[in-house]
């Protein structure tokens, strides 16, 4: 892959309900959202290919990215409301959700409020079977202090993929742009520790009342959550296995995460099946 940035241009950016988004394409409307410490251009290879057949919205979460920092506690269902302001703001009733980790659990959290026309959960969070519980380490103190040495590191190739070994299976495929914004904006974020505290506080509950098409996607390569056990996924739901792909796939394999995105968006796809193939 070439090593400048992903070669679609971003669309303009745009703000509702102090959220910033990117807005491009036609069709059914499909709302895409990033996990915790990254920011909306984590869609980037999807997005020029996904929006020639949707509506596609691309934001930032609270305290993320360009969007502000909420003014109540960042929890999942705080952050997923604030989504739903945006969306009654410009117009967009019950998009296709899709989210990658927090922004999986994000993305529950819309749907059990009546928001969502389906779900596709990559990688998803809060699906796990007890809270996390406080962090041991934070890596982000000191990559703060080295900050001016991580950005200019990111142009060495070895360095660049063992910093994003942990969230992307084939760090290879990240452009030296991208992959400097993605480590940029994990360092940056103001809303990143409340929201990882939060995050880590709870598992999502009520589960019976994700009522729409859902799919969850896990990356074989992810080495930060381990796949939902069969009783902590939505009763109905499909499982999918990424195989090659990390955390955060969206470099791993681009054209499968866009046809997943297309996919489970279309109207009557990615839907309920029986349970005892939800199981496998």
């Amino acid at each position: 892959m070439d090593s400048s940035r992903s070669p679609a241009a971003d669309p303009p950016l745009q703000r509702a309900a102090a959220i910033a988004y990117e807005r491009s394409g036609d069709g059914p409307p499909l709302l895409l959202i990033h996990g915790l410490g990254a920011t909306r251009h984590i869609w980037r290879p999807q997005i020029a290919r996904v929006s020639r057949e949707r509506d596609v919205i691309a934001l930032d979460m609270p305290g993320f990215g360009d969007s502000a920092v909420l003014d109540e506690v960042p929890t999942p269902w705080a952050m997923a409301a604030a989504i739903g302001r945006m969306c009654g703001e410009i117009g967009v009733e019950r998009p296709h959700v899709a989210g990658n980790s927090l922004g999986g659990w994000v993305a529950l959290e819309i749907a059990k409020a009546g928001g969502a026309a389906s779900v596709c959960l990559i990688s998803p969070a809060g699906l796990w079977r007890s809270p996390l519980g406080p962090r041991s380490v934070d890596s982000r103190r000191w990559a703060r202090g080295l900050r001016p040495l991580l950005t200019a590191a990111v142009r060495n190739r070895g360095v660049r993929e063992a910093m994003l070994r942990t969230t992307v299976g084939r760090p290879e495929n990240v452009p030296v742009e991208d992959a400097r914004d993605m480590i940029d904006a994990w360092i940056t974020a103001p809303g990143y520790d409340a929201a990882n505290d939060e995050m880590r506080r709870y598992v999502c509950e009520d589960l019976d009342r994700v009522t729409v098409p859902t799919t969850i996607a896990w990356g074989e390569l992810d080495r930060l959550v381990g796949p939902p056990k069969p009783e902590r996924r939505p009763p109905g739901s499909r499982f999918v296995k990424l195989e090659g792909c990390g955390h955060t796939p969206n470099w791993d394999a681009p054209e499968l995460i866009s046809e997943l995105l297309l996919e489970t968006s279309a109207d009557g796809a990615g839907g309920r099946v029986d349970p005892a193939e939800a199981a496998v």
